[in-house]
């Protein structure tokens, strides 16, 4: 069963949620934090698999993204002020929502792409509310040339305000991002091998929009934020942490990125870290051929790891 509400967040703004539950015992709660340039319902076949094995699960539209978004033309403006950890907080605030209606059922946080870089940020703020994460299409520590991003787009802001448009950057992020599968079908052959997951990426008009140059210059400065060494000091040791991804996702740098995110937890001294790379893969593993695989090892490491 499905059903959507809304809550308001700090910024009095309406941020809309889906809720999958099982009609059965509960055996744990998965919060899901979708990626950039798509929405939650997106996750729909992947929470319907965790309800088969008795999950409650709750995903919101990040603000600026989906229903959550004022309009269609809005797509991708997220804040007047930190667009990043403006999301986080409504993460955490839907977080003590479900911690109202279920206050000793376990919480995982589950994370794609932007999503995953939430979650990394969220952990280091909040590390007490969360039994256990999972990364999907992620990365680790960023590269120098991520200075050139912001500073790139600081100077369009300055010019332009936050709201100019963000095509050049959205080119120099995801410009290349198909180099590897020429020849091409469509712009965004790098999410999934199939072909009927890219149409409907497509099709979705919350999907595959160019966002303003304020979500690209507050997105960059989150990356950075997250691999500060002051702010990695606070990643809970404790908690049990899952990366995986495909072995020809761009966004991961086909893999490396989710070995140096898994050899810089390990670094600081988390306890459980594990990753899996899913040969030929791409960016969107809940949407690829083997999806149901990918779910099921999912649940498998839940099981393993999670006292639920």
């Amino acid at each position: 069963m499905r059903k959507e509400f809304t809550f308001e967040n700090q910024d009095k703004l309406n941020i809309h949620v889906y809720k999958w539950m099982p009609e059965r015992d509960i055996k744990g709660i998965v919060q899901i934090a979708h990626g950039m340039n798509e929405t939650a319902l997106r996750y729909d076949y992947f929470a319907r698999k965790l309800v088969e094995e008795g999950f409650v699960v709750y995903a919101n539209d990040h603000r600026g993204h989906g229903q959550s978004a004022l309009s269609i033309e809005e797509l991708g403006y997220v804040s007047d002020d930190d667009g990043f950890h403006d999301m986080v907080e409504d993460m955490k605030q839907l977080t003590d929502l479900i911690k109202q209606d279920y206050p000793r059922t376990p919480i995982l946080l589950f994370g794609h792409s932007m999503g995953s870089f939430l979650a990394q940020r969220y952990i280091q703020l909040y590390n007490k509310d969360i039994t256990a994460v999972l990364l999907s299409g992620t990365n680790g520590k960023p590269k120098s040339l991520l200075n050139v991003g912001v500073a790139l787009s600081k100077s369009i802001m300055i010019l332009k305000g936050r709201k100019a448009n963000g095509k050049l950057l959205d080119h120099l992020m995801f410009g290349a991002y198909n180099n590897r599968f020429k020849p091409i079908t469509t712009e965004f052959d790098w999410l999934t091998r199939d072909a009927n997951q890219v149409q409907a990426y497509i099709d979705d008009p919350y999907c595959g929009n160019v966002f303003p140059v304020s979500f690209f210059y507050d997105l960059l400065r989150g990356l950075k934020t997250i691999h500060k060494q002051e702010n990695m000091k606070h990643t809970p040791l404790h908690l049990p942490m899952y990366f995986f991804g495909g072995s020809d996702d761009p966004v991961s740098e086909y893999g490396k990125g989710i070995v140096n995110l898994y050899e810089t937890y390990q670094s600081v001294g988390v306890q459980s870290v594990t990753y899996k790379l899913y040969e030929g893969g791409r960016h969107e593993m809940l949407n690829e051929q083997n999806r149901d695989e990918v779910i099921q090892d999912l649940i498998s490491w839940i099981q393993q790891h999670v006292a639920i």
